[in-house]
């Protein structure tokens, strides 16, 4: 098959909501309806040994939500697709943050009881910053939830994207009937069963047919058709490319606990999501059908098997053909590499692949030469954009606990910042360590692996800081001025990139205004 046709048969999306609306639960009956998996998890008891299939580190098992985005690829009528599942907490952004800029389009998940919540409006606004194409999925309809009209002006207002429903809800909660697909005309009917694959649906190209009173009853077709009657006059059909430039968000309702609606969105997604699209390579806009081969980190993972204490770097291939053995060139590190060993996932599953195309995510076995934010090629030069390191919000300074055990926390501490786990600051005077983070539950996370993956124990004791700022300058002579003057609170991060640690904003603001040849960066990326 040549690359165009192995181009149009690829769909690489991610999923986003808020903790709890139910992504997870939806990302596996996804893999059920595609076959890749034939038995489901139990996402939130601890007491059942089936956890959710993608969430499969241990402290995930424990806590019963996703801290790590978990890649998985399966096909679907004939159609490959590359599904990726993001942390939901917001103590994770930063990760589900990376994760977009390696997906071609997203499927929001939420919750009908709790509507939109805030972490959803922060993963729009990305979204939103790069045009992503966005599907909505309003989940648990057999829950007595808001109003369906209410939920969609919700979405409007809150997340600044016009909605387009395409399927409607018959009832809610304990009076859930199903749904009427507003784009096939055609009847879903709800039967409450976690275990069975069944979505049967039964054609009505005339809604006013009395053969409907027979499905759903009399005063809910009534309803049902004024609904259909207003939504036709307000909505329309959907215009596909105002979805594909991300002006518009097309929504489903459903229940993914009992299978319910999800069929109905994987075709639905099929017939009008984007193809693997175009990125920026430096300057130049790189298509898909570029025949050279050209890919990006987005991710690295160390101890996905922690017996064989591996490292796996995530590569989302932007153009040209993958094939495993060749030698392709490390911008970053200006020289090449033969990749000897590629590997397709299945959440924790690996098999070794020869070959892949734009739109896959391929994990190469890595021995610390990426980076996130590395791009390999088949000889071109530059650099993809967009993976910054952000400002964290909270610090902490890491205290070791066993001196015995200080080259495993070294090397614990780098491998999961090279993951992006969290940002380390290392002091220019001294040796203290400092650890950035978005959320507190990040320092949890970091405890619990480096304990159970490298041996080592450590504590976060508290500091005085304020924000993380990268500096340069024009003036060499003033960027050392500055450096001289302020030692105490230089510290460099993982890249040996110079960071000035502010304690305060008011401080941070009159030193600004002090130095102003030197450039205060609030990203990495500058």
């Amino acid at each position: 098959m040549d690359l165009t046709a192995e181009i149009a048969k690829r769909r690489t999306f991610g999923i986003i909501s808020h903790p709890d609306a139910g992504k997870t639960t939806l990302t596996e009956k996804l893999l059920l309806f595609g076959g890749a998996i034939q038995k489901a998890g139990a996402v939130k008891s601890n007491k059942i040994d089936m956890h959710a299939r993608s969430d499969w580190m241990d402290i995930e098992k424990q806590r019963g939500i996703s801290v790590a985005t978990s890649v998985m690829a399966f096909e679907y009528e004939g159609m490959k697709i590359n599904l990726l599942d993001t942390p939901g907490h917001q103590d994770f952004a930063e990760d589900t943050y990376r994760t977009l800029t390696a997906v071609d389009s997203v499927v929001m998940v939420i919750d009908c009881v709790k509507g939109v919540e805030i972490q959803t409006e922060k993963l729009m606004e990305v979204c939103r910053m790069r045009k992503t194409p966005v599907i909505s999925f309003i989940n648990k309809l057999d829950r007595e939830g808001q109003d369906p009209y209410d939920l969609l002006d919700e979405i409007e207002s809150k997340l600044g994207i016009n909605v387009h429903p395409l399927s409607w809800p018959i009832g809610m909660g304990k009076t859930f009937q199903g749904v009427y697909s507003l784009y096939d005309k055609s009847l879903r009917l709800f039967k409450a069963d976690k275990q069975q694959l069944h979505e049967e649906s039964t054609r009505f190209e005339d809604i006013n047919s009395p053969e409907l009173e027979k499905y759903i009853g009399e005063s809910h077709a009534a309803q049902l058709r004024e609904d259909v009657e207003m939504l036709d006059d307000l909505y329309g059909p959907l215009d596909v490319n105002a979805y594909l430039s991300g002006d518009v968000a097309p929504v489903f309702f459903g229940s993914a606990v009992n299978n319910f609606g999800v069929k109905e969105l994987l075709d639905a997604f099929l017939q009008f999501s984007p193809e693997p699209i175009g990125r920026m390579l430096d300057e130049t806009e790189i298509k898909p059908d570029y025949k050279k081969f050209t890919g990006f980190v987005f991710k690295i993972h160390a101890n996905m098997d922690p017996k064989h204490r591996n490292r796996i770097a995530f590569l989302r291939i932007c153009s040209g053909k993958f094939q495993r053995g060749s030698n392709y060139y490390h911008t970053r590190q200006d020289k090449k590499f033969r990749i000897s060993q590629a590997t397709a996932f299945m959440a924790q599953d690996k098999e070794t692949i020869d070959e892949a195309y734009p739109g896959d995510i391929i994990g190469l076995y890595d021995t610390g030469n990426f980076k996130i934010g590395d791009t390999l090629t088949d000889g071109d030069k530059g650099m993809y954009r967009g993976i910054p390191s952000f400002s964290p919000e909270i610090f902490r300074e890491v205290i070791n606990k066993d001196a015995m055990k200080t080259k495993q926390l070294e090397k614990g501490l780098n491998q999961l910042m090279d993951e992006g786990v969290a940002q380390l600051f290392n002091f220019q005077l001294g040796s203290r360590k400092a650890v950035g983070v978005v959320g507190q539950l990040q320092f949890e996370v970091i405890q619990h692996r480096l304990k159970h993956e490298y041996g080592a124990t450590c504590e976060f004791a508290g500091m005085q800081l304020y924000k993380a700022c990268w500096i340069s300058s024009d003036d060499p002579k003033k960027l050392d001025a500055f450096i001289n003057s302020k030692q105490r609170h230089i510290a460099k991060d993982k890249d040996g990139k110079l960071v000035f640690m502010a304690e305060s904003k008011s401080w941070l603001q009159m030193v600004q205004e002090n130095f102003p040849d030197v450039n205060f960066h609030f990203t990495s990326e500058f």
